[in-house]
């Protein structure tokens, strides 16, 4: 809805539009509580905003010399049949064209990023701070420098040329990747898994691989990836909502056909001689696919893969991924050992899997006292209950095990 509107308003009145999206949101809870859901509550809601847009415009005298384009709004008051095939590839379109559009090349990179999430993606600030492993505030400075450039720049309608959708799509790709890691985890929510994150992720990166720009070997890699991951989002969760570690998951919940869609993308995206992140983490995600038991995991060749792309990408949370990858291959102490390794730990300090990855292995090796601080600390970094039971289970074991010791 909001990219729907920043067409019509254009982008430097993206905050208008959000304001016209949250008072459709609000008349929906009113009307539909005394009439009943709508048959098509989508299309009211879009109905709805859109005439609110159209108000909007009559009153505003900055509006006034756009009478074509005025004129064309109004036509849109006219009824669009509910499942109109030509309703929702507008629709579609337009959330493709808001996420380039976002990412104004006056911004950094990372500014294009936090604004795709706030606003296509509907992150909340603290989300999007606990993706970016930073603050807050740095994340609202930023929102607040790209609303002030589209504010500024007094354009009507902002488009992007063909031409620079090259030049954009890596921030396009960053945000949607990040949208499937928050469903995959929520870092923010009472419960582990948010499907919907997932599945949205995923339709929007089916729907940049159907865009004559975005059908590149990096697209389908990020497919590859996701389809990957989102098969096996149901082994991650128990009967109660419990997290399950990999090698406790029962692997009968993964979605076969997914996988199946996943080596099909992955084959796809080794079209061309390229090998980039996305690549890589498809190929470590297909490893785990293909093993049919946790045993026959073949943790040699994810630490192989895990080396590439560190030499890609040596970002600390790589290292970290990459040490437990070294664990399972060569043995809990060099996996420790590459733990210490990890460049500028202090990006981690807040970040749940750090102290809790050095907790798993050092209980594996046979050290649980010192395991259980690492957990302690994990459990003082949980957002929800789910995390929390997790961690205190650990907690536990951590304790029994040392009762055995002694």
């Amino acid at each position: 809805m909001v990219s729907y509107l920043t067409k019509l308003l254009g982008l430097n009145r993206l905050n208008l539009a959000e304001d016209i999206v949250q008072d459709a949101l609000c008349e929906a809870l009113q009307s539909w509580s005394i009439h009943g859901l709508p048959d098509n509550p989508s299309a009211w809601l879009m109905r709805v905003a859109r005439n609110r847009a159209i108000d909007v415009i009559r009153r505003d005298n900055q509006f006034r010399y756009l009478i074509p384009e005025l004129t064309y709004l109004l036509k849109l008051r006219e009824e669009i049949p509910a499942g109109d095939p030509a309703s929702e590839k507008q629709i579609n379109d337009d959330q493709l064209r808001m996420m380039f559009s976002c990412c104004h090349p006056e911004l950094s990179t990372e500014a294009q990023v936090t604004l795709i999430l706030k606003t296509l993606c509907g992150f909340s600030v603290a989300e999007i701070a606990s993706a970016f492993l930073a603050t807050e505030d740095s994340i609202e400075k930023r929102l607040g420098r790209a609303r002030k450039l589209f504010r500024e720049s007094g354009t009507f309608v902002e488009m992007t040329d063909p031409s620079d959708i090259p030049g954009r799509l890596e921030a396009v790709y960053q945000a949607v990747y990040l949208l499937f890691n928050e469903g995959y985890h929520a870092s923010q929510s009472e419960t582990t898994i948010r499907e919907d994150l997932c599945v949205e992720a995923l339709r929007l990166a089916l729907l940049l691989s159907e865009h004559p720009q975005g059908a590149q070997p990096k697209t389908f890699a990020l497919l590859a990836l996701f389809c990957f991951n989102a098969a096996r989002l149901y082994g991650r969760v128990d009967a109660d909502g419990l997290l399950v570690q990999l090698e406790s998951q029962d692997r009968s919940k993964w979605d076969q056909a997914l996988i199946g869609r996943g080596f099909h993308f992955l084959e796809k995206s080794a079209s061309e001689n390229e090998l980039g992140e996305f690549h890589l983490e498809a190929a470590i995600a297909s490893v785990h696919s293909s093993a049919e038991t946790y045993q026959q995991t073949d943790w040699r060749r994810i630490q192989e893969l895990y080396d590439l792309l560190y030499a890609l990408k040596p970002t600390p949370i790589v290292a970290l991924n990459r040490a437990v990858a070294m664990a399972q291959a060569q043995g809990p102490e060099k996996g420790l050992a590459e733990l210490e390794k990890i460049p500028d730990p202090s990006k981690l300090k807040d970040y749940l899997f750090y102290p809790a990855a050095y907790g798993e292995l050092l209980l594996v090796a046979g050290r649980p006292a010192e395991a259980e601080k690492h957990f302690e600390r994990a459990l003082k970094l949980t957002h929800t209950r789910i995390e929390a039971s997790f961690f205190e289970r650990k907690l536990e074991a951590c304790r029994t095990a040392a009762a055995q010791i002694q």
